[in-house]
């Protein structure tokens, strides 16, 4: 008799159960102080954990081919574990080039799987962002996010156009985003809103800075002070040395989230 086919789910059984068996007590302890939300780890460091995914990759890709990979990863993505959704994350990552419209819609439902800002920037971050920059035409994504009321999703709205500023893409659609997004008073999405902007500086000042002493008055204060962190102490001081802040323009975006 033909042996029985394995199926993606069975070896992201298998992954689970290592992952559950490798990590540190110890370490899994002190995770939860990084984050607000509640979370279940297994106490694996980062370092480790990428080069356990990458192992597993390896054996995967070369006995299965690339979809089952991407199969096993949708699979791991599903769990409420951190390091099941972070090492599908590391399965993928650096593979975006082999990617398509199917994998990148695949990503974006992932969207609603996500439990903390760790396996957001994850995913948002090293899969989702880099086909945006592959593929400009995929930003049109980010303003549907930018309207979300999830909070992942507006956040995504931000990290996902990263990859891209640091090629210098995207500076019309940056600012434009912001524009929507500085009424957020949600602070992963100021986080994430300020994050984009200071790599936009640091790849585009000469463009940026203006933009910046322009929203000073009213942008919130958390995205102010991270989109400034690597200006100069001059400029830096400039922008922030505002006055007294004026009430955010309605245009900009709903006052309260829920």
């Amino acid at each position: 008799m033909p042996s029985p086919k394995i199926t993606p789910p069975e070896i992201a059984s298998q992954i689970r159960s290592a992952l559950k068996h490798g990590g540190s007590a110890e370490h899994a302890a002190g995770v939860q102080w990084f984050f607000k939300e509640e979370i279940t780890s297994h106490g694996w460091y980062t370092a480790d954990l990428r080069r356990a995914a990458r192992c597993f990759r390896q054996e995967i890709r070369k006995e299965f081919g690339l979809n089952f990979l991407v199969a096993v990863a949708d699979q791991l993505f599903s769990g409420d574990v951190l390091e099941e959704k972070v090492a599908a994350v590391f399965l993928l990552e650096d593979l975006d080039a082999d990617f398509g419209d199917r994998e990148f819609a695949m990503f974006e439902s992932w969207l609603d799987r996500i439990s903390s800002w760790a396996d957001h920037d994850g995913l948002v971050h090293y899969l989702i962002a880099p086909m945006v920059a592959a593929k400009p035409a995929r930003v049109q994504n980010v303003f549907r996010w930018a309207k979300s009321e999830l909070r992942w999703h507006r956040r995504a709205a931000c990290v996902a156009l990263i990859q891209g500023t640091r090629q210098k893409k995207f500076l019309p659609h940056i600012r434009k985003l912001s524009d929507v997004l500085l009424g957020d008073q949600d602070d992963m999405v100021q986080k994430g809103l300020g994050w984009l902007l200071r790599e936009t500086a640091k790849h585009d000042a000469r463009g940026t800075v203006p933009y910046l002493m322009r929203i000073r008055s009213y942008a919130p204060r958390l995205v102010l002070r991270t989109a400034c962190e690597t200006l100069p102490p001059a400029t830096r001081k400039r922008i922030l040395n505002t006055t007294k802040k004026q009430k955010i323009r309605p245009a900009l975006g709903r006052l309260t989230r829920r």
